[in-house]
């Protein structure tokens, strides 16, 4: 056996021995969980090494790793950054010696675990034994760790002397596999905590994740099970150690698929360095299982209407993909626009329980599955008539897509603007018919006017309409105003900004220069609709002094309605007397004592009745995404909050999140999580999602309409 040790140098410890120490020197920390894995054991075999460790410093961007291979290795001086797969960014890589040194491109913490692949230019030594491997950082010492290697012989050898047996033999459907027996070469037997590898024919057959109940060695359930690519690798328990031989049993629960038909397949199973390759085995195209799994579902809604408020219900069955508990099942609707900018977790159900969550970015939602959501394939989603999503806005045909553990399954076609498809109960009032034409209606006293004709400057907008050649169905059809260009009209605009006769809009569209206002209410032919944006929504007046013409426009009618020309920078055109604007009658809402309160486009924040400042003021992304300074969590809602250009950590209690500027993804302690839009810098400050906080933190989100704030309390 070889074993390499470091020694210090008898001259430099006997110089040390003798200088008194002057100084207490800085702390030395090592690295903590030090793992190296050879991919291929074998002597003189080149090899992958899988290199993974927990600092007990904070590691920063420019910093360096640096694994040392025993003198008896072989380390190629050719070996850069293309040669390294990492979970983190990487500046450069390259080796000197025996040792490949790695440069990092991002900053780490205490505690966070690293872990990266060499996977070329490392040859094992040539003869077999146990040697050692050095890791260190910039900032912490070397920690050695040691790598068995073995013969070459054994690690060449193979067999092929066992069987294969499926419950499926048809293409793509789920199936249960068993492998076995396996008689272990020479005198090898099993070990309590080595580990066995199974490699698969094709890395689409396997899931995400196998749980260890799904697993059967030698007829014993195992300790863990990891799936890597087309790997799975399975934990010796102590229940089979001294085994002389190996049966495998993935039950059909796993979710293991079967490949493609036309081909002949094997598996191979390695352990102790020797290669087992299976007898061959094909797939059918069609076969006698009795899997439902199918690859579209019916959707169902509460109202079929074009642009009309809906209920969505649907049963999908993922096959042997399953949806478990604190994972994101997404839906991809037909149209951004019909998603509202804010969403509730309450509002959708998986298999009758509340989502844990509930984020859109676009036209997708993502719904996380609650934490005692039992695995499953068959999912039944509602999305409740509350949540406020709204049909396309043209009648057609659509499909919904539905996408669980990286499957996407597509709905059937769906109608809508005509009749209901499999309709469930319909919690809303049926809509009223849409009165007849009355073309008697005169606009010619119809005005426009703006809050404001500063320059540059948000202006509110009050449109008095005299009356209406065709009524409007309330959530389905729409006053439409075309602002020119020069105007800055925001991508979203909060129905709670908007008022059509007194009440609030039941929906806002913004399409370039255009913004359509959906009324809650019914507006009957020859009446009178009021329309009243104010200054919150943030349309912009154009920078340069003039007079504009602003268009309104109906869903139903054909040709523009009218249209007024307003001033900016210089008095108002003279228009027809405007009749009186009912004031805006909003819901009254208690906002908590205890809750923080912010503005869109407003650099302050609201606690106890006192205005503090922000650095940066909240705004809306992508249209439905409201982001927040990381100084607001730290600021007001008192949490525990640390950040700098690169990343933030927010930790309440127990519970840490982490954030990378640049990144859609987060992790929630060991969970990493979808973000709704990338953290992006702002003025020095990261802007977080404020809803991905404050749902995985437990603290609540609601909408003073009264004041136009967003307030969130616990």
């Amino acid at each position: 056996m070889k074993k390499s040790k470091k020694a210090l140098p008898i001259v430099l410890a006997s110089a040390l021995a003798a200088t008194p120490f002057v100084a207490v020197p800085k702390e030395a920390h090592a690295l903590k969980k030090v793992t190296v894995k050879a991919d291929n054991d074998g002597a003189d075999k080149d090899s992958s090494y899988d290199i993974s460790f927990t600092l007990e410093d904070d590691l920063s961007k420019g910093d360096t790793i640096t694994v040392e291979f025993d003198s008896e290795y072989t380390v190629s001086k050719n070996i850069s950054s293309s040669d390294i797969d990492a979970d983190f960014k990487i500046k450069s890589a390259k080796a000197s010696g025996k040792k490949v040194i790695i440069t990092v491109n991002e900053d780490f913490e205490d505690g966070d675990k690293i872990s990266f692949t060499i996977e070329d230019g490392i040859t094992n030594p040539e003869d077999k034994g146990t040697y050692d491997v050095y890791v260190s950082t910039s900032n912490e010492d070397e920690e050695s760790t040691e790598v068995t290697i073995k013969s070459s012989s054994s690690s060449s050898s193979s067999s092929k002397d066992y069987s294969v047996s499926l419950s499926s033999k048809a293409a793509g459907e789920a199936t249960s596999v068993k492998l076995g027996k396996i008689s272990l070469k020479g005198s090898d037997e099993l070990e309590t905590n080595e580990y066995i590898t199974v490699i698969f024919p094709d890395e689409d057959m396997l899931p995400s994740k196998i749980d260890a109940g799904d697993v059967k060695l030698n007829g014993y359930s195992v300790k863990t099970v990891s799936v890597k690519d087309d790997e799975v690798e399975i934990k010796v328990p102590s229940s089979v150690a001294g085994d002389d031989y190996i049966t495998l049993e993935f039950s059909k629960s796993a979710g293991i698929e079967n490949p493609s038909a036309g081909s002949k397949y094997t598996y191979k199973v390695k352990y102790d360095g020797v290669t087992y390759e299976s007898e061959q085995f094909e797939i059918t195209k069609s076969g006698s299982s009795t899997s439902t799994a199918t690859n579209s579902f019916t959707v169902n809604l509460s109202d079929p209407s074009a642009g009309a408020r809906s209920s969505y219900t649907f049963d999908a069955d993922f096959g042997s993909k399953q949806l478990k508990a604190d994972e994101e099942l997404v839906l991809e609707f037909p149209s951004a626009d019909m998603v509202p900018g804010i969403l509730s977790a309450s509002d959708f159900t998986l298999n009758g329980k509340t989502a844990k969550r509930v984020s859109a970015s676009g036209n997708k939602v993502y719904i996380t599955a609650p934490s005692n959501f039992s695995a499953t394939s068959e999912v039944k989603v509602v999305v409740s008539f509350s949540a406020w999503i709204t049909n396309p806005k043209t009648a057609g045909s659509y499909t919904l897509k539905a996408t669980a553990a990286g499957r996407t399954l597509e709905s059937k076609s769906f109608t809508i603007g005509g009749s209901v498809v499999n309709p469930t109960p319909n919690p809303a009032p049926t809509p009223t018919p849409t009165p007849t034409p009355n073309n008697t209606v005169n606009n010619s006293t119809a005005t426009i006017a703006l809050t404001s004709t500063a320059l540059g400057k948000p202006t509110g907008v009050n449109v008095a309409i005299k009356g209406l050649g065709v009524g409007l169905v309330k959530q389905r059809d729409f006053v439409e105003l075309v602002f020119p260009a020069g105007y800055k009209v925001p991508a979203y605009i909060a129905p709670a900004n908007v008022t059509v006769n007194g009440v609030a809009a039941n929906y806002v569209a913004v399409r370039g220069q255009n913004v359509l206002i959906y009324p809650s209410q019914d507006i009957p032919a020859a009446t009178a609709a009021n329309i009243s944006i104010n200054a919150a929504a943030n349309i912009v007046n154009p920078a340069v002094k003039n007079t504009y013409s602003i268009s309104v426009f109906t869903s139903e009618e054909k040709g523009l309605l009218f249209a007024r020309a307003v001033g900016v920078g210089m008095p108002a055109p003279a228009q027809p007397a405007p009749q009186p604007t009912p004031q805006p009658q909003q819901p009254a809402v208690t906002v908590p004592t205890n809750a923080a309160l912010f503005k869109v486009n407003t650099a302050n924040f609201t606690l106890h009745g006192k205005t503090y400042p922000l650095q940066v003021a909240p705004y809306i992304a992508n249209g439905n995404t409201t982001m927040v300074p990381a100084q607001f969590f730290k600021e007001a809602l008192a949490l525990t909050t640390q950040w700098n250009n690169s990343t933030v950590a927010i930790i309440s209690g127990t519970k840490v999140m982490k954030f990378t500027v640049g990144s859609n993804k987060a992790r929630v302690g060991n969970q990493e999580i979808t973000l709704p839009t990338p953290v992006v810098l702002k003025n020095g400050m990261p802007m977080i999602p404020v809803r991905t906080v404050t749902d995985n933190l437990g603290y609540k989100v609601g909408w003073d309409a009264k004041t136009s704030s967003v307030f969130v309390y616990k």
